[in-house]
């Protein structure tokens, strides 16, 4: 069965596939060639999509780290390009309507990849002091999350998310290449999650 589905597949969907089961089977490797094959791709997809080039970073990083949490899901009746393409522009639809992005003419709308339209509602980035009340506790609860981390990963969520710095500015601060800078904070934040995953309190 597995070899008539795969005849669906171009070459490099079948070179795909295979280091999709080699890394289902726990090979780092292939986590790492699969990565470098689409890496640039999915990066200049979601930089046209949110026109900045951080948060295209991140959004990049998320979309890899969403796909190999869930590869064990994929099955080769299409290509594993789709696939992950699919996943990366759904994530960033769902980061773009969160943050209520301006990106276009509010004329024009925004489409997702499947041409429904994403309507944004533009309200006032004033708060209410009831808002601001519930964000100076998120904050809270945030720090009280972060200080479980260990030291090093502390320390780049610290930079990033509390002092805004960017990756290149981590990168002179600590003295470590950016890729490293990027890595572990990928680490930090799949941590992160699993502690607020198994806390009492959501944020």
């Amino acid at each position: 069965m597995e070899d008539d589905i795969n005849s669906n597949l171009s070459d490099k969907g079948k070179q795909d596939y295979t280091l999709v089961k080699k890394a289902i089977g726990g090979d780092q490797m292939a986590y790492a060639n699969l990565m470098n094959r689409y890496r640039d791709s999915i990066y200049f997809m979601l930089l046209k999509m949110v026109n900045n080039r951080e948060d295209a970073d991140d959004l990049t990083i998320e979309a890899f780290g969403k796909a190999f949490k869930r590869l064990e899901q994929y099955t080769p009746n299409y290509a594993f390009s789709t696939w992950l393409f699919k996943i990366a522009s759904n994530n960033c639809i769902d980061f773009i309507r969160k943050k209520k992005m301006k990106l276009y003419s509010i004329d024009k709308g925004i489409f997702d990849d499947e041409g429904g339209e994403i309507q944004i509602d533009l309200k006032s980035n004033t708060r209410d002091p009831e808002e601001e009340l519930v964000r100076q506790q998120k904050i809270k609860l945030m720090r009280s999350v972060v200080e479980q981390l260990k030291p090093r990963y502390r320390e780049l969520v610290d930079l990033r998310y509390f002092k805004e710095y960017s990756y290149e500015e981590i990168s002179a601060e600590l003295e470590i290449p950016l890729g490293t800078v990027k890595a572990q904070l990928f680490r930090a934040r799949d941590f992160l999650y699993q502690i607020l995953k198994n806390s009492k309190d959501k944020i």
